[in-house]
């Protein structure tokens, strides 16, 4: 599900809006949903630019932009589908670039059931994941999955998000005890419990952010990339749990 603030269908609804040269369209990997509500709301305020932001699944986002989607700017979970878009002529070659280095967590809304990674071997009914085939955190959780030997016993107790955000959901309601979530969903929440999954257990998650064609002379697209690199934008970044850099 593709979520744009907290419209569902505002994916759909954004493909026949017009294009304005002081409004962004930028498609905006789940994870990153709560630092680019920030980042987004400073620029405008500094710039007078509109950002309109369409979050989910980098997969899906990938796929509606070698469809034709009009947005200008996509904010991947990955390097790789910014790669490809400028590989099949959606994107502008040599305007990727690092905006984040993310973190996995494994987390559970209960204060008491994660203190390491052991809470995985206490027989969990559920494990939430994000769909690894679209959502580059849940392709890391499996890695962390495999890593630590737990693929055939926590089999059939994973429960699959279509993004990120749906398998916080899973893991805050309760439906799945424990869920391998973004660290910046849970950066600064004190109520819940959670153990922070080394990084030499999942291939780095390197977040690429690329200019799309349709943003190509679009001068407001071009600045708000840039402003992703200015110190501002890069203090909420680290704020929520990120590295930074290449």
């Amino acid at each position: 599900m593709i979520t744009r603030l907290s419209t569902a269908c505002a994916a759909l609804l954004i493909a026949t809006a017009p294009a304005q040269a002081d409004a962004v369209m930028a498609a905006v990997a789940a994870n990153f949903t709560k630092p680019a509500q920030e980042i987004a709301a400073l620029f405008t305020a500094e710039t007078g630019h509109e950002v309109t932001l369409s979050f989910g699944p980098s997969g899906q986002f990938f796929a509606q932009i070698t469809q034709g989607a009009p947005f200008e700017v996509f904010l991947s979970a990955d390097a790789a589908r910014p790669a490809k878009a400028v590989e099949g002529g959606f994107a502008v070659p040599g305007s990727a670039f690092t905006y984040a280095r993310g973190k996995l967590v494994l987390w559970s809304a209960d204060p008491a059931t994660v203190t390491g990674p052991e809470a995985l071997d206490a027989d969990p009914e559920h494990v939430a994941i994000a769909d690894p085939a679209s959502a580059p955190y849940g392709a890391a959780a499996v890695e962390v999955i495999a890593a630590l030997g737990l693929t055939e016993t926590l089999a059939d107790k994973i429960i699959t998000g279509k993004s990120i955000a749906q398998a916080y959901q899973f893991t805050a309601s309760g439906n799945a005890p424990l869920g391998f979530v973004a660290m910046s969903q849970v950066a600064g929440d004190r109520s819940g419990s959670s153990w922070v999954v080394p990084a030499d257990l999942y291939a780095p998650i390197r977040q690429d952010a690329v200019l799309l064609m349709p943003g190509k002379d679009d001068p407001a697209a071009q600045a708000f990339l840039d402003f992703l690199k200015t110190p501002q934008a890069v203090e909420i970044i680290v704020k929520y749990g990120y590295e930074t850099g290449e």
